[in-house]
């Protein structure tokens, strides 16, 4: 009886053994496995800045950086001179996406750049940084950062405006609607990389419902293009107020700005870019009630009125401006035009305006000065791209269709 027990008592301590070290080996292969697991989240995980940066509003002593990181951040941009140094050889100083003193938690970051030089080459590098979590005082981050590359290529950079500058040039696109391979070839026929000014003339897409719908359909195409480097000014056109994302329009498009409509000067041109709006009436079926443009053309007329007291206004060779929807007396136009031709004409009409340049109606078009409105109006269609330079006291402009073609060709003299 006591060997059998003894027996029984070796067995169980050998299955005892047994199960122990499949447990033990177990035990590490889930180890291992979770470390493995969590370190490729880890990995996975970590911030990426996945739209832009891209430049905004650029004028002779600011510039804005746009950009979009993919998880809750807090963001800034790091600005050197480009003075031939290495971006690496000080600490560079930083300029965070702020609002009234907090940096902004944020997957849109907008960083406006203040009190730079006029003419002056400047060098940046775009930072995020991930928000895990905010509880009363404390903040916890993630470790790791997205940031733009400045070891293995250059730094990104661009240039302030000039408006001290003897001549200029420029380009406008306008109605392209998220068309494929459209700019990159309009922009090459134009030599784009040596104009001073980009222009955006409304109507870039058709309809606005995420923000995708921004970059998918145009923007990933400018920022690989000039972008980073040259700010494209954008007139909204009456596309680019649909779609239920057209709300936030302005976190991504002259963020900075107090409005839509704004003036930029560069060498002797003086710019008024103006936002139309929408083309039919406010009460019309395909608002839903949820718009008041009326108002809205009605509040930048009385901003128009203003202008003639800018000194940049006062001391410009020419004048052009930059509106969507044309100003136009036509029976067969409707209510947004005709809204704009009212309210815009009157206080143009005395402002020595050189040239209107729009586009809306995918038709090329050129009307002269008349008794009713006392400026050209330049159309371009939704084939086209208009390129610009001025010499002495001379802007000539030529509407150039995508095959290359010469549609129109226009000099206008200078007004002072």
């Amino acid at each position: 009886m006591h060997d059998i027990c003894r027996n029984i008592r070796k067995f169980a301590l050998k299955k005892a053994h047994q199960g122990c070290q499949e447990f033990m080996k177990y035990s590490t292969t889930l180890f291992t496995l979770l470390l493995v697991l969590s370190f490729g989240t880890t990995v996975r995980g970590q911030i990426n800045n996945i739209y832009g940066p891209y430049l905004q509003n650029i004028k002779a002593a600011e510039a804005t950086v746009v950009w979009e990181a993919d998880k809750q951040s807090i963001g800034w941009v790091e600005l050197a001179p480009d003075d031939g140094s290495n971006f690496y050889s000080s600490e560079r100083p930083k300029y965070f996406d702020c609002t009234n003193g907090v940096k902004n938690t944020s997957l849109i970051h907008t960083v406006k750049l203040t009190n730079l030089k006029a003419n002056t080459t400047y060098r940046y590098r775009i930072y995020s940084k991930q928000v895990l979590t905010h509880n009363g005082t404390f903040v916890n981050y993630d470790n790791h950062v997205a940031a733009t590359d400045v070891y293995s290529k250059a730094p990104l950079h661009f240039t302030t405006l000039d408006p001290g500058k003897n001549e200029t040039s420029f380009v406008v696109l306008n109605d392209v609607h998220g068309k494929k391979n459209f700019i990159t070839p309009l922009m090459k026929l134009v030599d784009y990389q040596h104009k001073d000014l980009i222009f955006f003339n409304g109507d870039m897409i058709s309809v606005l419902n995420k923000k995708e719908d921004f970059f998918e359909g145009f923007m990933n195409e400018c920022i690989g293009l000039f972008a980073q480097e040259k700010s494209p000014y954008y007139a909204r056109g009456n596309h680019e107020t649909r779609g239920e994302f057209s709300t936030h329009f302005q976190e991504y498009f002259s963020p900075r700005e107090p409005h839509l409509y704004f003036t930029v000067r560069q060498g002797p041109i003086y710019f008024i870019l103006l936002d139309a709006g929408e083309d039919k009436p406010d009460d019309d079926i395909e608002y839903s009630g949820i718009v008041d443009y009326d108002n809205y053309r009605t509040e930048q007329a009385e901003w128009l009125k203003t202008l003639v007291n800018d000194p940049d206004y006062q001391t410009a060779k020419f004048r052009v401006v930059i509106c969507h929807m044309p100003t136009r007396i036509d029976k067969n136009d409707w209510h947004g035009m005709t809204d704009c031709t009212n309210k815009f004409t009157p206080i143009l009409n005395h402002m020595n305006i050189n040239v209107m340049l729009a586009g809306h109606t995918h038709s090329d078009s050129y009307h002269e000065p008349n008794a009713n409105i006392q400026y050209p109006v330049l159309v371009n269609s939704n084939e086209g791209i208009i390129e610009a330079q001025t010499k002495d006291n001379e802007l000539d402009i030529r509407v150039i269709h995508k095959d290359g073609n010469v549609v129109a060709k226009k000099v206008f003299t200078a007004k002072n």
